[in-house]
């Protein structure tokens, strides 16, 4: 917290100080001279919507074993520990032939992250000095908390080896989650507004175009259900989850809140926009923002936070914000 309020702190300091450029007086005489404005103005703005986050949903738990087996009748496939739950409860052994180990690191995603969530920023800028089309903000926005759920996680085909029906690929499907993020974006942006006059007319729209770079900082939780039963017989998981009374891991986030991961990245913003002057120094604004992240990481972690494992990833996320809002130019 203390290095985002840094951030903004010194981004505002950037905008503020070169904004005493003369944008307090209007052009006017002062004794046999002429003082003349050079069109600086300080800007404030604040702005408000939804947001839609889309990504494509990666696999990122690295090497991991599971054991499976293969029903002899029906074909359908089963974890090492369903299968001991199976002749537990006295069924027959000749049902199924083990299948092998396989790499559940090579699972793809069966769904790729896009979820609708609201968003809320605002910025401090300045006009540049006789170029009053062109004006420089230091912004901030933030993502208000996503929820994504999924049952399975990770499905798809599996190469196994070391079972009873040799090299083969069998269907798998591996937990399930419900996961969340917040992202908060620290940015610098350039804006060009399309007028032919002296200083922003009134009564008319402006269209404008935006563009910058930025810091995302996003907030991540993770609830992951070994539903399936296959990451159970993985000793190094253990450290990581809640053994229940059928013997299941169940890995939760951390109790206390503070303790949740994040997620850093450089961001790439553009925007597309169009303000209304409703006063000399008030304008109406409507603006589509997009806010590209390399890619946000969820993790496992243990009850106190102290170790930490990757488990899927959101590439290439986009955030497109559809924004309302008021800027004000002094």
């Amino acid at each position: 917290m203390k290095l985002k309020k840094s951030l903004f702190a010194l981004v505002a300091m950037m905008c503020v100080v070169p904004a005493f450029a003369g944008w307090q007086y209007d052009g006017y005489y002062i004794d046999d001279g002429y003082y003349r404005d050079d069109g600086t103005r300080f800007i404030v703005g604040f702005r408000g919507g939804l947001s839609w986050a889309n990504a494509r949903l990666q696999n990122e738990i690295g090497s991991l074993d599971g054991y499976y087996y293969v029903n002899n009748a029906t074909g359908a496939v089963i974890s090492a520990k369903a299968y001991d739950a199976y002749i537990d409860g006295g069924g027959e052994s000749t049902a199924y032939t083990y299948a092998g180990v396989g790499d559940l690191s090579s699972l793809p995603a069966k769904e790729n992250f896009s979820k609708m969530s609201f968003t809320a920023g605002g910025s401090v800028g300045f006009t540049l000095p006789y170029q009053p089309n062109w004006r420089i903000e230091g912004g901030y926005d933030h993502i208000s908390e996503i929820e994504y759920s999924q049952i399975p996680l990770f499905e798809g085909s599996l190469p196994v080896s070391g079972g009873g029906i040799g090299d083969a690929i069998i269907h798998v499907a591996s937990s399930g989650v419900v996961a969340t993020v917040s992202t908060d974006i620290f940015s610098v942006m350039g804006y060009y507004d399309y007028f032919e006059k002296d200083r922003k007319p009134l009564d008319e729209f402006i269209p404008y175009l935006g563009f910058g770079i930025g810091y995302a900082s996003s907030r991540t939780s993770l609830k992951l259900s070994d539903i399936y039963g296959d990451l159970s017989t993985d000793t190094d998981l253990i450290n990581y989850g809640q053994e229940g009374a059928d013997g299941v891991l169940q890995f939760l986030p951390p109790s206390d809140s503070s303790k949740f991961p994040t997620s850093s990245n450089i961001a790439l913003v553009g925007a597309l926009g169009v303000s209304y002057g409703i006063s000399r120094y008030t304008f109406i604004d409507l603006s589509a923002r997009l806010t590209y992240v390399p890619k946000i990481t969820w993790q496992l972690v243990n009850s106190d936070a102290t170790m930490r494992r990757d488990w899927f990833a959101a590439k290439d996320m986009l955030y497109t914000n559809l924004m309302f809002g008021l800027r004000f130019e002094f």
